[in-house]
């Protein structure tokens, strides 16, 4: 039997709030594990494209989109080490989760105004009872 979000948490959570909590987690995950991957303008969209299918393998993921834009690092070495290195400001990463009923989609982005990646809830939906995702 496939585990829930609100079984997963000793907590007593609604569903909403254990994908909200699992949301932050993939977020935060992308954010710390990635930043100073090697990424050229040749490069970024299959990393982008491994990270999405990196976060698609957690539980309650049922899409994620990532963009890398690797114009906006900092600078370029030369020959061949002409590359950046993957930092918050090249980063666009959205995430949905879903289950039951319920679903949440979240994002990660640079905020330049803050000089921040921050991440948000963009929605949180519940489905009327008996329709399906």
């Amino acid at each position: 039997m496939p585990r829930t979000p609100t079984s997963i948490h000793p907590a007593r959570l609604s569903r909403r709030e254990a994908l909200l909590f699992e949301a932050g987690i993939k977020l935060g995950g992308v954010f710390h594990q990635y930043l100073g991957t090697p990424v050229a303008e040749s490069t970024a969209r299959e990393l982008a494209r491994t990270i999405a299918h990196a976060i698609e393998l957690q539980p309650f993921v049922r899409k994620a989109e990532v963009g890398i834009d690797p114009r906006k690092g900092g600078p370029l070495g030369k020959g061949r080490y002409a590359y950046r290195y993957l930092t918050p400001e090249m980063l666009h990463v959205r995430v949905e989760l879903a289950e039951g009923r319920h679903r949440v989609v979240a994002t990660l982005r640079h905020r330049p105004d803050l000089r921040y990646p921050l991440m948000r809830v963009e929605r949180v939906s519940a489905r009327p009872r008996g329709s399906a995702l």
